[in-house]
């Protein structure tokens, strides 16, 4: 239990870094739902606008094709510092429907009580706000300059890795590297930086995403982000998407 001051100033500075991971749920979302075109055609040398131009094209058009979803997610936080290792749980249970959005039930929760509070409840609940405005950390041109940093193979399947920066500094935004299939035109996987620091108290942040390829769908798989805190300790913040149910 966080019981003494200098620990509950910490679970308050780890909220703060719970938020930022929400966004890159968002960056993630933003390229997925797409369905398939092929498993084996090679990278196209296109270029960096040419890419983002077919990513965009294949989300408003392949999006509209995944209706409903369900999933039951793992949620965990660990935070290491002041010699000692707290940690929380929770199951999630995920609804998606494309004339509602998503929807979100706590199936358990195990640990700190006041990690799940501070930390993963509110996770969730930044997480269904976000996805009412994907365009807030879209990529899109609007939102980022592109640079094709090259190609490379990815669990097999070819892709491009792009370079993103931010046109702004924003909570809601990222730099760093997004790798783009280069069949399907879906975000398969992003290792960032969120563009502007959400806490004096944060040092840095690091995130990876990945997203994998459920039938004709490419879907969120995992989440992970690291943080520091200025004052001593690491806070690891993970989601495991589980299996999707789609109909």
């Amino acid at each position: 239990m966080l019981e003494d001051p200098v620990a509950g100033v910490s679970c308050h500075m780890i909220s703060k870094a719970g938020k930022v991971l929400i966004v890159a749920v968002s960056l993630l979302a933003a390229g997925a739902a797409w369905t398939a075109n092929g498993d084996t055609a090679p990278a196209e040398k296109l270029s960096s606008a040419q890419i983002v131009e077919q990513l965009q094209s294949h989300n408003q058009a392949r999006a509209r094709a995944l209706k409903h979803y369900k999933a039951v997610r793992h949620y965990q936080v660990e935070y290491r510092g002041f010699s000692k290792t707290i940690v929380a749980k929770m199951e999630v249970e995920v609804e998606y429907d494309a004339a509602t959005g998503k929807s979100f039930r706590i199936v358990s929760q195990s640990g700190s009580k006041l990690l799940c509070e501070k930390v993963l409840k509110r996770a969730v609940e930044s997480e269904k706000e976000a996805s009412q405005d994907k365009g807030a950390a879209a990529l899109t041109t609007a939102n980022y300059r592109f640079h094709l940093a090259g190609s490379e193979s990815l669990g097999g399947r070819p892709a491009y890795i792009l370079d993103v920066e931010p046109v702004k500094e924003s909570k809601f935004l990222y730099r760093g590297k997004v790798w783009v299939d280069a069949v399907d035109f879906a975000v398969a996987k992003i290792e960032v930086e969120p563009a502007k620091n959400p806490s004096f108290w944060i040092s840095r942040t690091r995130i990876r995403s990945t997203n994998a390829k459920t039938g004709d769908f490419w879907l969120p798989e995992k989440n992970r982000s690291e943080t520091k805190v200025r004052i001593g300790g690491t806070a690891v913040f993970t989601i495991d998407y589980g299996t999707y149910q789609i109909s």
